[in-house]
């Protein structure tokens, strides 16, 4: 993601309906972990899943490839490191749990970063993936933000899976809006990152997704993917990370 993509997110990710939903999902996610470690959150951008970590009790540290974002999120205070999700500078199982939300489809060697957020997790250790949906939904917006893929259930769990990790559960997240998000990106011609909506509309996005909190619908075709695994408590060392 550009610099310049970063400095938008940062700016409007504590008031936009799909941020602000995206956050509670993490928080409840970590509420069913128990007892708060050491995590890592990769892609972090700004930091804004890695403020959500920090206010659950986690010692979380936040990871971007990109400088701007590292800035941010020291700015905003937390813990900020510059690292490639390809070659994370951490040793073998140093982390309670590792984050990284829409983070994968950006990544060619996609296997290669699953492999590494085996390695830095300590045996018991979760990891929580999220990535976009079905390359059925491919649009500019995939483009203009660097997308390499999107994915269906079986691609992700095989990388995750192939990485040495145990999937646990994967499921469909922003079922309900679909069909809408799938008629706007066919006319877009660029990123969706902007300003929220009008605060009505903004409202009712909002308000849907979290109708969708309560619906079984994780196993119909969404806009994006959930993943959550664990690094077996026994087991194989990981092998070291490529450059350490």
């Amino acid at each position: 993601m550009r610099s310049t993509e970063i400095r938008r997110l940062t700016d409007v990710e504590d008031r936009h309906w799909w941020f602000r939903e995206k956050r509670s999902i993490l928080a409840r996610e970590l509420r069913r972990l128990g007892a708060p470690g050491r995590a890592l959150d990769i892609g972090a951008a700004g930091g804004g899943n890695s403020r959500v970590l920090r206010d659950h009790g986690w010692r979380a540290v936040a990871a971007d490839l990109n400088e701007t974002a590292v800035t941010i999120a020291r700015e905003r205070g937390l813990d900020a490191v510059h690292a490639d999700a390809r070659d994370l500078p951490w040793e073998d199982g140093t982390f309670d749990l590792v984050t990284a939300f829409e983070v994968l489809e950006h990544i060619k060697e996609d296997d290669v970063a699953a492999a590494e957020i085996h390695r830095v997790l300590r045996p018991g250790g979760v990891a929580l993936v999220t990535v976009p949906a079905d390359m059925r939904l491919w649009s500019a917006h995939d483009e203009a933000v660097h997308h390499v893929r999107r994915y269906d259930r079986a691609g992700l769990t095989r990388v995750v899976a192939g990485s040495g990790l145990v999937v646990d559960r994967v499921w469909s997240w922003n079922v309900l809006l679909r069909p809408l998000i799938a008629a706007y990106r066919r006319r877009s011609t660029g990123s969706d990152i902007d300003d929220p909506p009008p605060a009505l509309v903004n409202a009712a996005l909002r308000g849907i997704l979290v109708a969708e909190r309560h619906l079984p619908l994780g196993s119909l075709p969404g806009v994006s993917l959930i993943l959550r695994a664990h690094r077996p408590a026994t087991g194989p060392p990981a092998s070291p990370g490529p450059g350490l």
